[in-house]
C-alpha cells in the first residue's frame, strides 16, 4: 500500500537514527566480539502467529538504512492475512549489519503487526455500513508515525496525526473558556487570523451541547460516552450539517449497533494502546 503522507522520507530517517542510537551507542559488542567482520549471511523473518502483517516495508527501510549492501527480498506485503509458519522476507549480506538490526526491526514489526491485526478485527465488524474506524493520539511517544500506519494497514482510518493539524476543542478546553459557543467563536477567529486551514472539531457530553456546536456550525462533533439511544437523536439532530464521531468506551461488541446510528465515525483508543504484540523471530538461513 501507498505511504501515508505523514511517513516521510525525514521522518523515517530521524526515527530509525533516534532508534539505533538508543540501542547501539558505541557497539553492538556481542555481535563485535564474536561475529568475523566479513562473514556473509542469511535470516529470515518468521511468523509465528497467525496477523495481519505490517512493517514490512519499513523492515526493508531501516536495514538498508543501517547498511546499504544488505539485501532483502520480500515475500509478504504490508496488510497481507498471514498464518504460522510463513516466511515474510529474508535479509542476505553482512551477519553484523543482519544482528545489529534484528531486534529494531522486530520490535517494529510486532508492534505494528499487533495494531494492524487488531485494526483489520474491529473494522470487518463495519463492513457494510457507511461509518469509518478511526484512531486517536492514544500512542507511545516517538512511536505514533509506526502506530498510525499500522492503523492504516490494517484498513483503519486515521484520525488527526498531532495537536497541529486539526483543532479539536475537547471538554477541558470547553471548560476553562466558559462555553462551546465561545471556545469555537474563538477558534474560527484564530484560524482567520493565522491563515490556517484547520477543521474544528468539538467534544459534546450532552444533546444540550449538541445543539450548542451545531449552531456553532463547527467541522465535526464528538458524541462522547453517549449510550446509543442519546447518540441515535444526536446524529438526527446534526442531519448530516457537519461529520459526526462517536467516542469514549467503546468495545468491540458495540460496533455494529453504534454504525446503525448513522454515525461518520468511531474513534477508538484501544487500536493504539491496547493491540497485544505478534510473534515474529528473525532465524538464520542454514
Amino acid at each position: 500500500m501507498k505511504r501515508p503522507a505523514y511517513v516521510t522520507d525525514k521522518a523515517l530517517k530521524t526515527f530509525i537514527k533516534n532508534a539505533l542510537e538508543e540501542d547501539i551507542q558505541d557497539g553492538d559488542h556481542s555481535t563485535l566480539s564474536t561475529i568475523p567482520e566479513d562473514l556473509q549471511q542469511s535470516a529470515k523473518l518468521l511468523v509465528k502467529q497467525d496477523c495481519i502483517l505490517a512493517g514490512v516495508e519499513l523492515a526493508e527501510i531501516i536495514f538498508k538504512a543501517f547498511d546499504k549492501k544488505l539485501k532483502v527480498e520480500t515475500f509478504i506485503k504490508d496488510g497481507t492475512p498471514c498464518k504460522v509458519g510463513d516466511i515474510a522476507l529474508i535479509v542476505t549480506g553482512s551477519a553484523r549489519s543482519i544482528l545489529s538490526t534484528e531486534r529494531f526491526v522486530l520490535n517494529c514489526m510486532q508492534r505494528m503487526s499487533g495494531i494492524a491485526t487488531l485494526t483489520h478485527d474491529w473494522d470487518s465488524r463495519l463492513v457494510g455500513s457507511k461509518t469509518k474506524l478511526l484512531d486517536t493520539r492514544k500512542t507511545t511517544p516517538n512511536f505514533r508515525m509506526c502506530e498510525k500506519w499500522a492503523v492504516a494497514i490494517g484498513g483503519g482510518t486515521n484520525h488527526r496525526y498531532g495537536l497541529y493539524d486539526m483543532i479539536m476543542l475537547k471538554d477541558n478546553h470547553i471548560d476553562y473558556n466558559g462555553s462551546i459557543t465561545n471556545a469555537v467563536k474563538m477558534a474560527k477567529d484564530y484560524v482567520k487570523k493565522t491563515k490556517k486551514k484547520l477543521k474544528i472539531e468539538v467534544e459534546t457530553r450532552n444533546l444540550e451541547e449538541v445543539q450548542e456546536a451545531i449552531n456553532a456550525k463547527v467541522d465535526r462533533i464528538m458524541l462522547d460516552n453517549m449510550d446509543v439511544k442519546t447518540m441515535k437523536k444526536a446524529v438526527k439532530m446534526i442531519n448530516g450539517s457537519c461529520e459526526s464521531e462517536a467516542s469514549g468506551g467503546i468495545t468491540r461488541d458495540m460496533l455494529k449497533e453504534i454504525a446503525s446510528t448513522g454515525v461518520t465515525y468511531i474513534s477508538v483508543g484501544a487500536l493504539t494502546h491496547s493491540a497485544e504484540n505478534i510473534d515474529l523471530s528473525l532465524k538464520a538461513v542454514k
